[in-house]
């Protein structure tokens, strides 16, 4: 049965948005959920907040992409419904402060790449699992991670699909602050949001233009080629077994096939 998704935004005086998401207690991706969450920025914006948090309720801010789901492609076709939304939420002049509970992982990492910045626990993990599963990175983070953390580090997480926590990824960039109390993780995203909205907002819409200007023309290359790729690989015996090892809970046994 697909989670329902449930999404509430709201709007304080010191012009934070906080836009609030749940798709079941693992957040699984869908096409439904980003233009969900791409229509709360507009619309959070059009209302004046001058930031935004993004806040994963459940266990995980986003476990990716359900296999055992019905949003995929169809065979053949020429992107996925869900990177045909994917760049709308980098069009956007308000900077998004995105809180990281549980896991962000596979597509939910890319999701979490999406943000300005990124507050997480100690006990939050990230993982670029595509590798494990017998495919590519996806979510255009071919382009969004080595710009965050470089190509060497992101070459380290892309190959291996190793799990990292909250403070290596502190450590490597993946996010900008920690918090030790789990229950205050959504407080400290928003008071680093309150500290972006204090300043003007047209210089910093400005000034985020200059920085990430560019930024959605270049998703939109990068999710075309990442599609080129998975869709190949999606094909061979080694996606299959990878799949198949994810749900039994076991090694995979790839032969590069």
């Amino acid at each position: 049965m697909t989670p329902e998704l449930v999404l509430d935004t709201e709007l304080d005086s010191s012009h934070v948005g906080t836009v609030t998401f749940e798709r079941g207690p693992y957040n699984y991706l869908s096409a439904g959920l980003l233009i969900a969450l791409a229509d709360a920025f507009d619309d959070l914006s059009a209302r004046g907040a001058r930031a935004i948090v993004l806040y994963g309720d459940g266990r995980h801010f986003c476990a990716g992409a359900d296999f055992a789901g019905n949003d995929t492609a169809a065979p053949g076709a020429a992107t996925s419904p869900i990177y045909e939304v994917v760049p709308r939420l980098f069009e956007r002049s308000v900077p998004v402060v995105a809180a990281l509970r549980g896991a962000s992982v596979g597509g939910g990492l890319g999701l979490a790449l999406a943000a300005d910045f990124r507050i997480a626990t100690a006990k939050s993990r990230f993982s670029a699992n595509f590798a494990r599963l017998g495919f590519s990175q996806g979510f255009a983070l071919s382009l969004t991670l080595p710009r965050l953390i470089g190509l060497q580090r992101a070459s380290d997480l892309l190959y291996t699909g190793r799990t990292i926590y909250g403070d290596e990824a502190l450590q490597i960039g993946l996010c900008d602050r920690l918090t030790d109390d789990e229950a205050l993780l959504l407080r400290e995203a928003r008071s680093y949001a309150a500290e972006i909205a204090a300043s003007a907002p047209l210089a910093v819409a400005a000034i985020r233009r200059r920085l990430h200007g560019d930024l959605a023309d270049a998703v939109r290359d990068a999710l075309e080629r990442d599609w080129t790729d998975q869709t190949s690989l999606k094909l061979t015996a080694d996606f299959r077994e990878g799949i198949a090892a994810a749900r039994e809970r076991r090694t995979p046994q790839f032969r590069a096939q």
